[in-house]
Order: structure tokens, then sequence, then C-alpha cells
């Protein structure tokens, strides 16, 4: 019995250990979790108070002050709310785009190419060699291919696609085409992860059990391919939403073509600040309804 109390009246290092590892566990997150407020929380509650300032002291100069100033919401959806859906059009469309061209490709390099190593590395390698090319010299190629005296305008022109006044650069098919094809890396190398890692057996299985290819496609490959198609769809949607060098007047689009990222960046160049921020939550939370909407509906919400 007395053995037996003492051993009770020490120390109850099984309680301990845990306690000694969430501290080490806290140590080690404390600089990410630093890092997120310093540049993700900090920033968009500075955004969020911009976003309700109004006029103040040297207004001439772009001085505003911190109010509660709902107006500059309103103000967004009156003057803006054409340009938000054609973002939101754009977006789509390209979205949509990039997967029917990426998924093929991805299939291509992932499945049909997993025997020959080589050249599945050289085709993955011509995927993700326009990221060693600047993202703006690319698009400003393709506003030289889509010039008014470009090869592709007078091809056009010459079969009778296109009228002689007719022009392809400052168009919605331009401003598509650049955020498709300035996009489809990202859409095709999450959908080349999916299918790489796709096990074979599971496709000839249902060979034998008489599937069609069809049915193949549709029951097998494309359900356990879906995580690679939501994260795909996501990484073209978000940042196409965003984006203000393809619409740009400078580059592929014109006044025409506005999105919402070129409001933000012309508004705050202007030095109206409040707009600028109002812009930038709104599109925050139009894009993450729809997001989140689309991740629970495709059954991956661990991918948020």
């Amino acid at each position: 019995m007395a053995f037996g109390a003492f051993a009770n009246s020490g120390p109850d290092l099984s309680a301990a250990a845990p306690r000694r590892r969430s501290y080490i566990a806290i140590i080690l997150l404390a600089p990410g979790i630093l890092y997120l407020v310093a540049t993700f929380v900090a920033p968009l509650v500075s955004l969020v108070l911009t976003s309700f300032k109004e006029p103040g002291g040297n207004f001439e100069v772009g001085e505003y002050v911190y109010a509660f100033r709902w107006e500059n919401y309103a103000e967004v959806f009156e003057r803006f709310g054409e340009i938000f859906l054609r973002t939101f059009g754009y977006s789509i469309l390209a979205t949509i785009l990039a997967l029917v061209i990426s998924y093929p490709l991805a299939y291509f390099i992932g499945v049909i190419l997993r025997p020959y190593p080589l050249w599945q590395s050289l085709v993955l390698i011509l995927v993700i060699a326009p990221f060693f090319i600047s993202f703006l010299l690319r698009t400003l190629a393709w506003k030289a291919v889509f010039a008014d005296e470009g090869p592709v305008v007078g091809f056009l022109q010459t079969v009778g696609v296109l009228g002689p006044e007719d022009y392809l650069n400052g168009t919605a098919f331009t401003v598509v085409f650049g955020l498709t094809y300035n996009f489809i890396p990202f859409m095709t190398l999450p959908i080349y992860a999916s299918l790489e890692r796709l096990d074979l057996r599971y496709v000839e299985a249902g060979s034998d059990l008489y599937a069609g290819a069809g049915s193949r496609f549709w029951r097998i490959i494309l359900p356990l391919s879906l995580p690679g198609v939501v994260s795909g769809t996501l990484l073209t949607f978000i940042p196409a939403t965003g984006d203000y060098i393809n619409a740009s007047k400078d580059f592929l689009g014109s006044t025409a073509t506005v999105m919402a990222g070129n409001i933000i960046n012309d508004l705050f160049f202007q030095s109206f600040y409040p707009i600028s921020a109002a812009v930038a939550i709104v599109m925050m939370i139009a894009i993450l309804i729809p997001v989140i909407v689309y991740v629970a509906k495709s059954g991956s919400e661990d991918l948020l």
C-alpha cells in the first residue's frame, strides 16, 4: 500500500507530455501565424476601413478621414454593376474554355504518356514553359499577333470572316482569349496531378465489365480526377476575375471591355481610395460566395 501511495504521488507524466507537445506546436506555428496576420489580416482590415472613408482634410491631394460612409458601396453598385457582370462573364467563359482545352491535354500527359516518362516530362515542360516568360510580354505578343495589320486579321478578312473595317484587338474575343491562354497552365497542372495518380486498374476493370469508353470516362476517370478539376477551375476563375492586364486598353482590351481589376487600378491611381477599396471588397465577396457553393456542390469541401 505504501509503495502504491508513493507511486501515485509522483508527477502525471502522461498529462504533461500532451501539454509539452501543444507548446511546441504553438512555437512552430507562431512564425506562420504572424506572417498571415501581417500579410493578410492586417491589409484586409485596412482595406475594409478604407472602403468606409470619406473626403476630408486636403481632398485635392487625396486625403480622406475614417468614417462609416455606406454610400461608397451604393456608388460602387450604381456605377460599376455592368462591369461586375462583364467581369464574371469573361472569367466564367475563360474558365470553361481552359477546362475544355486542359482536360484532354492533362489526360494525354498523365495517362497516355505514362509508359513513356521521357516524353511525359518533355510535354509537361512545354505546358509550364510560358511561366519562363513575363506575363506582360506574352500578352503584348498576342496583341501584335491580333493587330489590324497582323496575319490573323489579314487571313480572316481574306476568307470573309471579318470585314475590311473589322478588327480583333480591343474586343471581348481577344480579352477572353488572353485570359484563357494565360491561365491554361493553372488548369492543366492540377488535373494532370490527379490523372497521373489514377489507378488504371479501375479503368481495366470497367472494360472487363463491358463498359464502353464513354461510361468508363463518366463513371471512373472523371470522378477520380474531380479534385484536380475543382482545383484547376478555382485556380483559373479566381485570378481571372481580378485580372487587369488582358482587359486593359494598353494590351488586348479597350474601354468597352473594362473589368473590375481595371476599375480598381484606375481608381487607386486617381486617388479615389475609398471607392477603389469598396470595389475590391465587393469583388472578394462576389467571388467567395460562388466558390463556396461550387466546392460544396462538387463534393470537394476539403479543398477549402
